[in-house]
């Protein structure tokens, strides 16, 4: 995975920190439409919805200036559904490379023109979800062909030479035997990769989740497998830490110790603050500091460890470390060369 050049790196790391202490969220998700392409097993979105009551593209300026985040992920639903998601990054965007912006799709409905769009618009890396590295994808997603459509369009992407592409692989007991064969997909298609990790919170089954120590086991020794194929190219983007913390909320059930509404906190599509999108206390927009005292505070949910959590669920002299040899570079911006 590329690192960010100099100039944006200060900047994210700037406002992150200050952030930090004026607890305001470092991270925000913004869900741009409840709309599906998809009708997951793991995921409570599904479908179309009623798309009459969403946020306008100019309305997220209001929210960028209130929030203030250094990260904002952009997701849904499938935010691809949107025929004006490329007007909604642009709002997104403050300008100098801020806030670094993540895309989180299903990619159903990428193509090579809006790939380039949203690049340009300001998208600094795109989250694939990738379940099975086969057609099994296209059954746990319940869409036929979205793995064939993927097999084409991610290589043919990536070969452009951006370098900002993640597949993202929840595990759960469907794909626990796969891990390791993501990890391949991965390379074969020349893109990067994040783990995160199933939760029964969103939909209430628990069927997969991993519970026997045979799975617990397996999972380890996928992942120690994959630890090993670390290189200088950052292309495993979790780090280290979180991989850890991954194997203790399996293994323990849990996660306790949520930050949801302080560290992060989503956006919905209607313009609501909830502490997350398993939590539905809405909140307006003046009043997360109400949501920091009423839901952070008192918060006990040690349910999931999805990535929006991972990313941030450690003391700040950790994050900051982490983010400045993984993601952050002190090198200046080169242009890159054009695609051949």
């Amino acid at each position: 995975m590329h690192k960010v050049p100099l100039v944006e790196s200060l900047r994210v790391i700037g406002r992150g920190s200050l952030n930090w202490v004026a607890q305001r969220p470092i991270v925000v998700s913004f869900e741009v439409t409840d709309s599906c392409t998809c009708w997951c097993k793991h995921c409570d979105h599904g479908g179309p919805k009623d798309n009459s009551r969403n946020l306008q593209p100019a309305d997220y300026r209001r929210y960028m200036q209130a929030l203030r985040p250094c990260v904002v992920q952009v997701s849904g639903g499938e935010p691809l559904m949107r025929q004006d998601l490329v007007e909604v990054v642009r709002n997104i965007q403050v300008g100098s490379g801020m806030p670094y912006t993540i895309l989180v799709s299903n990619w159903s409905l990428m193509t090579e023109e809006r790939y380039l769009a949203l690049r340009e618009a300001g998208i600094d890396q795109f989250s694939v979800s990738l379940d099975f590295p086969d057609q099994r994808h296209d059954e746990f997603r319940r869409h036929p062909g979205l793995y064939q459509h993927l097999s084409r369009i991610i290589p043919r992407l990536a070969a452009l030479g951006h370098d900002d592409i993640v597949l993202n692989t929840c595990i759960t007991r469907e794909n626990l035997e796969e891990i390791e064969a993501t990890a391949d997909k991965a390379r074969e298609w020349g893109v990067n990769l994040c783990y995160s990790a199933y939760s029964a919170r969103r939909t209430g089954c628990r069927d997969y989740l991993l519970t026997s120590p045979e799975q617990l086991a397996t999972l380890n020794a996928a992942l120690d497998r994959v630890e090993a194929r670390r290189d200088a190219t950052n292309w495993i983007v979790n780090s280290p830490s979180t991989i850890e913390a991954t194997r203790r909320y399996f293994q323990n059930g849990g996660a306790p110790g949520c930050k949801a509404g302080l560290r992060f906190l989503v956006v919905t599509a209607d313009g609501a603050l909830q502490p997350c999108s398993m939590q539905f206390q809405r909140y307006p927009l003046d009043q997360q500091a109400r949501m920091v005292s009423e839901f952070t505070a008192h918060n006990a949910c040690d349910q999931c460890y999805v990535s929006i959590r991972s990313y941030l669920d450690k003391n700040f002299s950790t994050l900051l470390w982490e983010n400045v040899r993984g993601f952050f570079s002190f090198q200046p911006r080169q242009e890159q060369p054009p695609a051949a």
